[in-house]
């Protein structure tokens, strides 16, 4: 997706050869504008040290972290330290080869044994990325005489899945359950079908109606993936998600999800009781054509998913950090993405990429990291700040955190 229309014929430069990079020309002129007001690039932040899950350097600053997915604050956890050393004194750097070649190595089955535990399914399988995984499950679930059903808030890696396949594509509006019934009522009874749905949506932090969206599914004869990437690891009694949570885990098909987010690490999965679903590794290209994870990181992954398992009084503290951060910016006067908590996201709404980018910087100068979201990447042509808040900030984080908010949101003229 880019932001940028494309032209009616490519520009043609001296010599002959068409300028492929012509139709990123607004995109780079936005990006020269907003640099040329003396505004940092807010997607090229480098931290030059990071100090812990909650804390960093930047620009030389002590910075609180409030963007960085890190939900358990798994990252810097001893024993998943301790567990990634030791993979990487036993069994060097890297495994220099594909899953289905020389590429699985014992950790590999064990943090597959690790993801089975944790789910309580019956096959597992670990992808090098979450991307990765969104891309071979889907692209192969669905051939050319099927249909995957998508909510049109869908992450990047779930259009690109679909994409990569052959299957026909159906959009239905966002979290809406009335108008996925209507859009698999009117598919041929006898096609395949999948429905992909998230249980957290990234951008707004919203959570889906899981338990309405999965009845109409099953009553239309489809297939359920759940990408549960931003509710792994705390939503749900046993940290499974929302399927677990709104009582669905069992009617669901395949629960795809992430390293990079609350287990703290980088790789991707999907886990699924189908009786058929081993023949998955030969047939996934993202899997058959990736080499491994490296040693380490699936010994991090698993040590990691395992802690996980009884994390919960790390669950508890993170829905009060959630319950607090967001009843102190909308208490501030800030304009916010949910009327409620309903995850570890809070998408603090903005005027426009301008006042957005302003108080970008404006929290960072003074000592506050977030993420700046814009079109195409957020609903609705929106402008957000987007917070992840962490199990380990503190209570005095959060008030911190709101000063720093409020403080910023003045001087740029948000509140």
């Amino acid at each position: 997706m880019t932001d940028a229309p494309m032209p009616d014929k490519p520009v043609v430069r001296e010599g002959g050869t068409p300028d492929l990079f012509t139709k990123f020309d607004p995109l780079i002129k936005q990006r020269e504008d907003l640099l040329a007001t003396g505004q940092q690039d807010p997607f090229s932040l480098v931290m030059e040290k990071v100090e812990s899950p909650t804390v960093a350097i930047c620009n030389g600053n002590r910075t609180i972290l409030l963007g960085t997915y890190n939900y358990m604050g798994m990252t810097f956890d001893p024993d998943v330290i301790a567990a990634g050393k030791k993979a990487l004194d036993e069994f060097g750097a890297g495994t220099t080869g594909s899953r289905v070649l020389n590429g699985t190595y014992q950790g590999h089955k064990e943090c597959e044994e690790a993801l089975k535990d944790f789910y309580d399914m019956d096959h597992a399988m670990v992808f090098s990325t979450g991307y990765q995984a969104n891309l071979g499950i889907i692209s192969v679930l669905a051939g050319k005489d099927d249909y995957v059903v998508i909510d049109t808030d869908s992450h990047a890696s779930i259009y690109d899945g679909c994409a990569m396949g052959n299957a026909q594509i159906v959009a239905f509006r966002h979290n809406d359950v009335e108008a996925l019934e209507k859009r698999l009522k009117r598919l041929p009874a006898d096609a395949g079908k999948l429905v992909v749905l998230e249980g957290v949506y990234s951008m707004l932090g919203d959570v889906a109606p899981l338990k309405e969206m999965v009845r109409v599914c099953k009553e239309a004869g489809a297939m359920v993936l759940v990408d549960e990437a931003h509710s792994m690891g705390f939503i749900g009694e046993n940290g499974r998600g929302v399927a677990e949570d709104q009582g669905v885990i069992d009617d669901v098909d395949f629960i795809i999800g992430t390293f990079s987010k609350s287990v703290g690490t980088v790789g991707g999965f999907c886990v699924s009781n189908h009786p058929k679903f081993e023949i998955l590794r030969l047939v996934c290209r993202p899997y058959v054509f990736t080499a491994s994870l490296p040693p380490s990181v699936v010994a991090t992954a698993e040590t990691s998913i395992r802690k996980l398992m009884h994390g919960s009084n790390k669950r508890a503290h993170l829905w009060e950090n959630s319950k607090r951060l967001h009843g102190g910016l909308r208490d501030l006067g800030f304009t916010l993405g949910t009327d409620t908590p309903q995850s570890a996201i809070i998408a603090v709404i903005m005027p426009d990429l301008e006042k957005g980018a302003a108080m970008w910087q404006a929290l960072l100068e003074n000592g506050l990291y977030v993420n700046l979201a814009r079109p195409p990447a957020t609903p609705a042509n929106m402008t957000l700040l987007r917070c992840s808040l962490c199990a380990e900030h503190t209570a005095e984080q959060v008030s911190e955190i709101l000063g720093i908010f409020e403080k910023s949101g003045k001087a740029v003229g948000i509140i």
